[in-house]
């Protein structure tokens, strides 16, 4: 029997809602555990993940698979990787407020589903897109943001690291205080304090 979630992507498999879907080879819609407490959230498919139909396979998805891997001592199947766009913009560029925002109800239904302890949203553009705002990286990351149900942890994109390695010290931190935050497990939800009766 399809889950929610498989019903979802299937959905998606075929979706036109913007001009992303003339040029696409497919959907790439997200991989890993449909129940991860670690949803990691990039900014679109590139030319390989549009080949392939998953989620961070070029050279910066080795990036991410290497540091989940060493840092968090996990492994791509048991987080969830997905896009804020589900189709690759026209040579790898940004993607357009128009395609964001049709693309936005499928990124809210993946969390809504998988229900993520915490989410890394890496590079300014999913930063922007699940903090609803504009912000800067560089000045955001380091720390984690109550949202919702869950935390955002905002860090570099792996692009970037490849393009300058300078940054790689503060991307290992950030998934070092997700590590933290895990081993916690704690929800940023509020919990009114009973008075105590003596």
């Amino acid at each position: 029997m399809m889950t929610e979630l498989e019903r979802i992507e299937k959905e998606a498999s075929t979706c036109v809602k913007c001009k992303l879907s003339r040029a696409r080879t497919q959907v790439v819609f997200g991989v890993g555990n449909p129940h991860a407490r670690l949803l990691f959230i990039g900014e679109a498919p590139g030319f390989y993940e549009d080949q392939q139909g998953e989620p961070f396979v070029g050279a910066a998805g080795k990036l991410l698979d290497r540091t989940i891997n060493d840092v968090l001592g996990l492994s791509r199947k048991d987080v969830y990787i997905t896009n804020v766009v589900k189709c690759r913009p026209p040579n790898n560029r940004d993607p357009e407020p128009d395609e964001i925002e049709a693309c936005h109800p499928y990124l809210q239904k993946q969390l809504e589903l998988i229900s993520p302890v915490i989410v890394c949203a890496l590079g300014n553009f999913a930063t922007r897109a699940i903090l609803g705002k504009a912000v800067n990286i560089s000045r955001i990351r380091g720390k984690s943001i109550e949202k919702n149900n869950y935390l955002v942890v905002p860090t570099y994109h792996p692009a970037a690291i490849l393009r300058n390695g300078n940054l790689i010290d503060s991307f290992q931190g950030d998934f070092k205080l997700m590590k933290k935050l895990l081993l916690e497990d704690r929800k940023p939800e509020k919990v009114s304090e009973q008075p105590t009766l003596f």
